[in-house]
């Protein structure tokens, strides 16, 4: 069985849904928008930097999530989807989606961005499976804080390494598409890794390695 693994932030969109959530959240008054922009871009600059530690990024992000029910967090949520995701899902995207899953490819997507955030994402784009970072919940609420591991870096190995022993599944036959370098972990296990539009360091990593570049814009 061949499987195709996609990040989303930058790859399959073009945008950051954890930045667009945040800044939906300034727009409708449910934090301050301008502290809350300046640290979510602050966090954005060091993932690009590959310095971002990304528990203390998680409970920044995790304390809104931890201070209103679910009623309204997914009322927010819908908005959000419509107003904000839908204008960045590149066509493209669709395209290389529809391809693979033509020719019979289990499709995943594995992404730092939290599960409240991504799921409806994944749901939107047709992808059934999804490897996200875990909110953890307790008696119907989350509590700010993470499940298990988060899906960053050499973290992507490890989910999905569990994810496909749960299965009975490998990596001999596997795609990875990502944007960036913070993914090499991820992108050195599969067999065929493919840089989108890439950053700096995975388009050097990439051409350094022979691996195909393209572009989803």
């Amino acid at each position: 069985m061949t499987l195709a693994i996609f990040d989303l932030d930058h790859t399959l969109l073009d945008g950051d849904s954890d930045v667009l959530w945040g800044q939906f959240l300034g727009e409708q008054g449910l934090v301050d928008a301008r502290e809350h922009e300046r640290e979510n871009l602050r966090y954005f600059d060091l993932y690009k930097s590959g310095n971002l530690d990304i528990y203390e990024f998680l409970r920044f992000q995790f304390s809104f999530l931890a201070t209103h029910d679910l009623e309204s967090l997914h009322r927010w949520r819908h908005r959000f989807i419509d107003e904000k995701v839908r204008p960045v899902v590149l066509p493209r995207a669709l395209d290389l989606l529809r391809e693979h899953r033509g020719r019979g490819h289990t499709l995943l997507i594995v992404t730092a961005t939290n599960r409240f955030i991504t799921e409806p994402i994944a749901a939107l784009l047709g992808v059934d499976n999804l490897i996200a970072t875990e909110p953890e919940m307790r008696d119907g609420r989350y509590t700010g804080g993470v499940c298990g591991v988060p899906s960053f870096a050499a973290g992507k190995v490890t989910r999905v390494r569990q994810w496909i022993g749960e299965r009975g599944l490998d990596l001999t036959d596997s795609w990875f598409y990502s944007d960036s370098h913070n993914d090499l972990p991820l992108l050195r296990e599969v067999r065929q890794p493919v840089a989108v539009d890439p950053d700096d360091l995975l388009r050097a990593e990439a051409l350094k390695n022979d691996w195909p570049v393209i572009s989803l814009r």
